[in-house]
């Protein structure tokens, strides 16, 4: 079987609050972006699922498909603060992909352990099939989470 979800985790030493300040901030997700690929954002600090903010993207970053410059919406499926987070994108393909990122953070002795994850499992069968998936490989998601903590601790 193959995966179609990965989960990466780090302790960082700050509060759950704190991290989850940045992880709510549309500029926060372009401040952390190990990939490259989100050049700036736009839109107000989510609050909510459903909220939703802009994020201009560069694919050339991966150098893997001819997309370029294009921008995404990003919509919150998950929202509980300072504890979870999830969103999708809908973007230049549409219908939306439906492919899920987000964080879950608990509170340690040391400040929080995070926990990231990137799920394309509800990704329609023409996407499984073109192969492209996941776009974000696991160690990326690992590089984000240091940079978080970086920017938090």
């Amino acid at each position: 079987m193959t995966t179609e979800r990965f989960e990466v985790q780090r302790q960082v030493a700050a509060t759950p609050e704190r991290v989850f300040e940045v992880l709510r901030d549309p500029r926060g997700h372009v401040a952390i972006d190990s990939s490259g690929m989100l050049q700036s954002a736009e839109g107000s600090v989510v609050g909510a699922v459903g909220d939703e903010f802009v994020v201009h993207m560069d694919r050339e970053s991966l150098n893997d498909l001819p997309m370029g410059k294009y921008d995404v919406t990003v919509i919150i499926t998950r929202f509980v603060p300072d504890t979870e987070i999830e969103w999708t994108i809908s973007g230049t393909i549409q219908p939306p992909i439906k492919h899920l990122y987000g964080y879950r953070l608990e509170p340690s002795e040391t400040g929080t352990l995070v926990t990231s994850y990137y799920d394309w499992s509800q990704i329609a069968d023409r996407y499984r099939e073109a192969e492209i998936f996941p776009v974000i490989p696991e160690a990326g998601l690992r590089a984000t989470l240091g940079i978080l903590a970086r920017t938090v601790e």
